[in-house]
């Protein structure tokens, strides 16, 4: 059955959590919040913010192609500087991807300044929405109506005409505050076990978007609403892994199953509510599934001897071109398990005379392979986007990591 006309009454988004005797989702839910607390203290605190730092780039990359916009991860890395390409449309590119990494960050401080704010409420949703929307370029804002007219995107305002998202009937504008007020009565209450808010997390991520509460921008509001809804529910492993990557690599199974969990009650073995209960257990547990896979994908990635080895190779190869010293690798792998390297220890790391023990302090930061908070403050690891491909194979895509090192 497909609705002809917009839904007008909250409780036709119902269920809001998939009713089921089976133990799956639940099962499900265990194993996110076990690996993902492991990952979460896999490494020293002060590596971990580079691992972060790049989280949250990769995450702008990937929900950015799921729109459609794809920008290499060094062009983001140059936008975050102000570095933007002449080129007009790669230089809006380069400010929308790092708009995104702004926006995340902003949502990470404010959870940090004040953990009981609620996620849920139009407030937030419409912060998020104002944030990113009031960095984006003006063409980024303009939006083709279905009779050819073109609209303008109100930075943190809800949509004021009725739409259509594929074979979808959003609500109608003027219940959009009554069907958000019901998603947060649900999704927003604090007294969730942890379990049930790892379902919340898949599940509010379907029904924001089937709610389409803004004229445009839905789709990444929604995946920087799960991940502030993961932050506060504590199952982000420290900002570590995102689902966007699950999502975007197979970008058709992401829209079919939130399409199926689109669809009405299919008779009377499919639930009690409006909506399908079989469509949202099937996007829950797919929701589940990718981030599992994520987890498991950076847990493998961090883990110590694998990058270890990497880092290795990279310094190798950087040898070959005559780039570094061999000697480098020490005083990655000190930062690495340490959390960060004290200038004055660069000797006794590498065992070279203290001239040349700073030459290659020198060559890391040159690099961006080692960063400091001040001009004589200890070194910690960082990431720069060009060796990103080594130490971190397949965290893009093939043909991405190509582009990224001949950058």
């Amino acid at each position: 059955m497909t609705l002809s006309v917009p839904y007008t009454r909250p409780n036709q988004i119902e269920p809001l959590l998939p009713q089921t005797s089976s133990s799956e989702l639940t099962d499900l839910a265990v194993e996110v919040i076990q690996k993902s607390s492991a990952l979460g203290s896999s490494v020293h605190p002060k590596t971990r913010r580079a691992v972060v730092d790049l989280v949250r780039s990769m995450n702008s990359y990937y929900s950015n192609l799921i729109e459609g916009h794809n920008t290499l991860p060094t062009d983001i890395e140059k936008a975050l500087t102000k570095n933007y390409s002449k080129d007009p449309a790669k230089r809006a590119l380069q400010i929308e991807s790092a708009a995104h990494i702004e926006v995340q960050q902003l949502i990470e401080d404010a959870l940090d300044g004040d953990p009981s704010v609620n996620i849920c409420q139009k407030e937030f949703l419409c912060w998020i929405h104002a944030e990113l929307y009031k960095r984006l370029p003006d063409e980024f804002r303009e939006v083709k109506a279905k009779d050819g007219s073109i609209k303008v995107v109100e930075p943190g305002f809800f949509r004021e005409d009725e739409v259509e998202v594929g074979n979808h009937i959003a609500p109608s504008y003027a219940s959009l505050g009554e069907f958000v007020r019901r998603f947060c009565s649900i999704y927003g209450n604090e007294g969730l076990s942890k379990t049930d808010k790892v379902l919340c997390a898949a599940a509010s991520h379907h029904r924001l978007a089937w709610i389409h509460p803004f004229l445009d921008g839905n789709g990444r509001v929604t995946r920087l609403f799960t991940h502030a809804f993961l932050i506060k529910a504590q199952i982000d492993g420290h900002g570590m892994w995102t689902v966007s990557r699950g999502l975007a690599r197979n970008k058709e199974a992401y829209l079919a199953s939130l399409a199926t969990a689109d669809n009405h009650r299919q008779g009377d073995l499919d639930g009690r509510g409006n909506l399908s209960n079989s469509g949202l257990f099937n996007f829950c547990r797919y929701f589940l599934m990718t981030a599992l896979d994520q987890i498991e994908f950076m847990s493998d990635l961090l883990s110590f001897d694998g990058l270890q080895n990497r880092i290795n190779g990279y310094v190798e190869k950087q040898v070959l071109l005559g780039e570094l010293q061999p000697e480098a690798r020490y005083l990655l792998q000190e930062a690495y398990l340490k959390g960060e390297v004290p200038r004055g220890e660069a000797s006794r790391i590498t065992g070279r005379p203290q001239r040349s023990a700073h030459e290659i302090f020198k060559q890391l930061l040159r690099k961006g392979l080692l960063v400091s908070d001040t001009e004589r403050g200890p070194l910690r690891l960082a990431f720069p986007a060009r060796a990103v491909g080594y130490y971190f194979p397949r965290l893009y895509p093939e043909g991405v990591e190509v582009e990224m090192e001949r950058c």
